[in-house]
């Protein structure tokens, strides 16, 4: 794929990332949004997105959890943990799908409910979609969510502004990977994970030209997860950052996959 920089010059994107892979991608979708255009989100194209870009696995979320049926929708998701017959590209290992639970925060009492299910089927995540459902930091549903998946061992990976979502989570000692971190609120997400070992950050929106370096140098690779929200965002993106950042080898490899491991099993 040919990119154009500032000057208008056009550039291989491919040759840059070289010979780098993903071997878990902890930001992933199956399904569509019914009220914004945009991929119809199938567990094959998924694939099959992910497989183009050399991403072997994805820590995959159900957006029909989300935004209509939770059950059914995780139930769904389960189903996929097993990888179909798409193998990566250039032959390989099929792509495989982590499965991460999702809950409605507008139910506290019921999200409670479906992480004892969730934990009790071998889930090791569960995913919060905040904006999606209007609900806030300071909404005690949040800070219910947060500390049934503490005590549950539950990792969770969370939208919204880490600036206001950080809060719910503090104090707790919960693994927190934050999915919409952004650049611009860089020093905010460093200044609260000081104090708070468990919190991380997706890197899809960490694209200027030293956040990663950055989040290594002030907490460590080790709080850094590679996140591409495919099919719904462009996973190229993140990847080419990644691969052209000055981390050493081994975070590279950390950040593509091995952190992402670690913290979902």
């Amino acid at each position: 794929m040919a990119i154009r920089d500032k000057a208008g010059m056009a550039f291989d994107a491919w040759e840059l990332i070289g010979g780098l892979e993903v071997a878990l991608d902890v930001d992933v979708l199956v399904g569509a949004y019914p009220d914004r255009d945009g991929p119809p989100g199938t567990p094959a194209t998924v694939r099959a997105m992910l497989a183009a870009h050399r991403i072997r696995a994805g820590a995959v979320a159900s957006l029909r959890a989300a935004l209509f049926d939770v059950r059914s929708g995780n139930d769904a998701t389960l189903a996929l943990a097993a990888p179909d017959d798409l193998t990566a590209s250039g032959g390989g290992a099929p792509v495989g799908f982590v499965p991460v639970g999702v809950v409605d925060l507008r139910d506290p009492v019921g999200a409670g409910r479906e992480m004892d299910r969730l934990a009790a089927a071998g889930v090791r995540a569960v995913r919060l979609f905040p904006d999606e459902q209007g609900v806030e930091a300071g909404f005690p549903s949040v800070r219910h969510v947060a500390r049934r998946a503490a005590r549950l061992d539950m990792t969770v990976l969370t939208g919204g502004d880490v600036r206001r979502f950080w809060q719910p989570f503090a104090g707790l000692e919960a693994r927190v990977v934050f999915l919409d971190t952004h650049f611009y609120h860089l020093g905010d997400f460093l200044v609260a994970a000081a104090d708070e070992p468990g919190f991380h950050t997706s890197t899809r929106l960490l694209n200027s030209p030293d956040a990663l370096e950055t989040v290594a140098a002030e907490i460590g690779a080790e709080r850094l997860l590679y996140g591409s929200r495919t099919p719904h965002y462009e996973p190229l993106v993140p990847l080419l950052r990644l691969a052209t950042s000055g981390l050493k080898p081994d975070e590279v490899a950390a950040v593509a996959g091995g952190n992402a491991r670690r913290l979902l099993g």
